[in-house]
């Protein structure tokens, strides 16, 4: 049996921030997080697969991938792979949306404009360059006075000032360097079809396929079956719906599974907690 994407990385603050230095080629499989994710890159050969796109980075490069989006990087070669990742919760960017504002706009219109990756026009002495290094800087310097709270502010002017570049067109959204226009189709009509019933045979039909190619293909550019890629994104739904307060029952209903007893064993085995504790 075809296991699930793998659930990456835990957060239990409303952010946490890393400098990572791999100086030996890695081979990472697709995964996801329950929580937004930022990478700034800085060094190395690398590609950054994303829903069946994949992004071919330069340095300074921003990737956004959004909680539940599966993805990976490639490494294209031995040269050091070298990046800031920084883990974002929901809870944060709901604790700092106004009438005036939303920290989560970057990230909307890179969706907008169907990409992952933000290229900077400039930015070497750009403000927003300045934060990074400054952000980059508390990794180091923890024993300094309220070095807590200073990234945080920090961080917090970091999501300012990018979606303010974001707003003001200082920003270039990358398309994707390579990615089968079929399977970004299909992977975008499974996303806005995850409470219906969908099978195989239906979608080979609906995307002129044979049944083979569709699954021999899906599970080349995404690394699951469709099976495994359905069931994952129909459960991140769920638990989403059970927090926002509806029953299990009903999120089990709704999300398209057959039966109830089913959907426990599935989601105990994803998320290694039982609904009622979600």
């Amino acid at each position: 049996m075809d296991s699930n994407y793998t659930k990456a990385g835990y957060l239990t603050e409303p952010f946490k921030i890393f400098h990572l230095r791999d100086e030996h080629k890695l081979n990472i499989d697709f995964h996801y997080h329950d929580f937004h994710k930022i990478l700034i890159h800085l060094h190395g050969n690398v590609s950054y697969c994303i829903e069946g796109r994949s992004y071919e980075l330069k340095e300074h490069d921003i990737v956004l991938v959004n909680a539940g989006e599966v993805h990976k990087p490639i490494l294209n070669d031995d040269s050091i792979y070298e990046r800031i990742i920084i883990y974002v919760s929901q809870q944060l960017i709901d604790d700092y949306v106004s009438k005036g504002y939303d920290l989560a706009c970057c990230f909307k219109q890179a969706y907008a404009n169907q990409s992952h990756v933000l290229r900077l026009a400039a930015t070497k002495g750009s403000r927003l360059a300045d934060t990074i290094k400054g952000l980059d800087s508390t990794l180091r310097e923890t024993n300094e006075y309220a070095n807590e709270l200073y990234q945080k502010l920090l961080f917090l002017e970091f999501l300012i000032q990018l979606n303010r570049i974001t707003l003001h067109g200082g920003i270039e959204y990358i398309n994707t360097f390579s990615s089968n226009k079929k399977i970004v189709e299909i992977l975008d009509f499974l996303n806005k079809n995850l409470t219906n019933r969908i099978s195989i045979d239906e979608l080979a039909d609906k995307f002129y396929m044979s049944r083979y190619h569709l699954m021999h293909t899906f599970k080349e550019e995404t690394g699951c079956t469709i099976g495994s890629y359905i069931t994952t994104k129909r459960l991140l739904l769920a638990r989403d719906m059970i927090r926002d307060g509806s029953s299990v029952s009903a999120a089990c209903d709704a999300c398209g599974f057959g039966s109830y007893s089913s959907f426990i064993r599935a989601y105990r085995k994803q998320f290694h907690s039982t609904p009622t504790n979600t």
